[in-house]
């Protein structure tokens, strides 16, 4: 069974950095041949995925709402994603979760989602002076 844990999460000043990792473990998981991708879930709000990075790629499809402040990649050898935003404001307070799913780059900002994906428990990023 797959399993990730995320992990990085804090309280962060506006316009500040944050790195926020998920590992993944499972047995006969091949981490590679899946797609990963970081949602975010506001107080109050529905959870939305935010980017999503592809299996045996470098590639990372970035939403227009952090595009240009976030930044997805993985190592595969390690079974770790990681996602970077920098220019923090107080909107991205937010639980973020990774999931992972072969296919997930193709459906992972479907409002529901079309299939059951595996989450990790999230955590949490609070951005406030």
């Amino acid at each position: 069974q797959v399993h990730l844990v995320e992990s990085g999460g804090g309280s962060v000043q506006p316009g500040g950095f944050l790195r926020l990792s998920c590992v993944s473990s499972g047995f006969g998981f091949s981490f590679s041949g899946y797609g990963i991708a970081w949602f975010r879930q506001a107080p109050g709000q529905e959870r939305e995925g935010i980017g999503c990075i592809g299996a045996r790629t470098a590639y990372a499809d970035i939403v227009p709402s952090v595009k240009g402040r976030a930044t997805i990649s993985r190592d595969d050898a390690k079974r770790t994603a990681y996602l970077e935003m920098n220019s923090l404001k107080p909107e991205d307070t937010a639980v973020y979760y990774c999931a992972a799913d072969p296919l997930l780059c193709s459906f992972y900002t479907k409002r529901p989602l079309p299939v059951e994906i595996i989450f990790g428990r999230g955590t949490q990023v609070t951005v406030s002076s």
